[in-house]
């Protein structure tokens, strides 16, 4: 026991400080300069503004109370406030023990489920580019071909692992972690422990088993739900882990707070986006369908889908979020978009800055296609974001959500928003947006075939 590691919160201080309070300047604005995320309309109906005008103006009432803080949801509102549980002295301690990880880990296995791993994995698979430290992912399947070709993966390799669970009662991650608990201890001995991270909520078991046996014990604030998580330790160890600038991303997400609590709705792109998504809903549409022609953003779909399928999905409510990934489903989706039934709008993420480029060169075969001498594959690939736009737009409404860069500042942007507008918009809906209730009707059954 007396070997076990407890990252604590920093309580008792008289103020949470934010990295983003030390990279401001006299303008208040961030250093780093980076631009806002921009929502933009295309909607066949030419009163759609209008629309949208007096629908903002009927809520508005709703996103006041929520900037008030809301009483009745004070025990999941954690992540509301970036500095609750990003602070300055809570992610240098995070960053002091992902760099002692990195020092001796070739891979570092997440073990989590849903918002206990989706956040992490959507930034690490879009931009990790410091491969030090390979990441493994587990906790999220109970197939045992994955979990053999998991460890297989770990042989030879010096690994460290972070098992994520809140309260330590869902199955996958456990069932994980019990195998990669015997691996460590066939492989390290009496060492293993020192190798083993578990991210959970204080006085749960998982807690009571780290200080029993040694391992470092990571906090999951009791006032954040899984999904909601992407800004605390829970994402923010592994990504820190991988090489990802966690600071940067904190200061994202602080950043976009900052602007979506001035208050004023027309200066607030969450709260537009949330109304609009009402808006949709109530004109018929079952469907929201979030796609990009960024390959990066594939995991981040993943993350989104969680968000607002496990947020607005009660009571026989809510828009059915489905993603896509262009230019490849285009010739799947793509087809049922344009002449399918008219169930679905579309939102589209934008990125503006280029981040690579490719150019397609003649080579010596006369293939047809020398209409593509001397381009380059990111104009190819803008040019069809632009006409998948305009051709959908005749069938269904699209929004584009503008971002200007894919970094570890922007993605922070993107969480913070995504957050803020799926709150509002399960409040607009009126459906509570921190519960759970159909996640838990499979477990019962579960725990009850396998013997609980």
């Amino acid at each position: 026991m007396e070997n076990c590691k407890i990252l604590q919160r920093g309580w008792g201080q008289p103020a949470f400080r934010l990295f983003a309070e030390e990279a401001v300047g006299e303008t208040g604005k961030s250093k780093e300069e980076k631009g806002m995320l921009n929502l933009k309309i295309e909607d066949k109906n030419p009163n759609i503004k209008q629309e949208l005008k007096e629908y903002m103006e009927g809520k508005r009432s709703v996103l006041n109370q929520i900037l008030e803080g809301e009483t009745d949801y004070k025990d999941s509102l954690g992540w509301f406030h970036t500095a609750e549980w990003a602070d300055v002295e809570q992610t240098e301690r995070i960053q002091k023990l992902a760099d002692e990880i990195r020092e001796e880990a070739d891979v570092f296995v997440i073990v989590g489920v849903g918002g206990s791993n989706n956040a992490a994995r959507s930034v690490i698979e879009a931009i990790q580019t410091d491969r030090k430290v390979e990441i493994v992912y587990a906790g999220h399947t109970l197939s045992p071909y994955a979990l053999n070709q998991m460890l297989k993966s770990l042989e030879g390799k010096s690994v460290y692992i972070d098992c994520i669970a809140k309260n330590f009662e869902t199955l996958e991650p456990g069932a994980s972690f019990r195998i990669l608990r015997k691996f460590l201890y066939e492989r390290y001995g009496e060492q293993a422990g020192k190798r083993m991270i578990a991210t959970g909520t204080r006085g749960s078991s998982l807690e009571k088993l780290c200080k029993k046996h040694g391992y470092t014990f990571l906090e999951f604030p009791q006032n954040v739900g899984g999904r909601f998580s992407a800004v605390t330790s829970v994402g923010l160890l592994p990504m820190a882990v991988a090489g990802i600038d966690m600071k940067s991303l904190v200061r994202g997400a602080a950043d976009m707070e900052k602007q979506l609590h001035k208050g004023g709705s027309e200066e607030n792109p969450a709260y537009e986006y949330a109304c609009l998504r009402n808006m949709y809903y109530e004109k018929g549409y079952k469907l929201e369908m979030l796609a990009g022609f960024e390959p990066q953003l594939r995991w981040f779909y993943k993350w989104w889908v969680q968000l607002f399928g496990e947020t607005e999905g009660k009571e026989n409510k809510g828009l059915f979020p489905v993603a896509a990934e262009f230019c490849e489903e285009l010739h799947a989706v793509g087809q049922y978009i344009q002449d399918g039934a008219p169930l679905m709008f579309e939102t589209f993420l934008d990125v503006q800055e280029q981040n690579a480029s490719l150019y397609a060169e003649q080579d010596r075969v006369e293939d047809g296609f020398d209409y593509l001498n001397g381009k380059d594959f990111w104009d190819m690939n803008k040019a069809s974001f632009h006409a998948t736009v305009k051709a959908h737009r005749e069938k269904l409404p699209c929004l584009i959500l503008e971002i200007e860069k894919l970094d570890a500042y922007h993605f922070g942007q993107l969480f913070y928003f995504f957050l803020f507008a799926c709150y509002v918009s399960a409040r607009i809906l009126e459906v509570n947006p921190f519960d759970q209730p159909g996640v838990e009707a499979y477990k019962k059954w579960m725990f009850e075939a396998l013997g609980k």
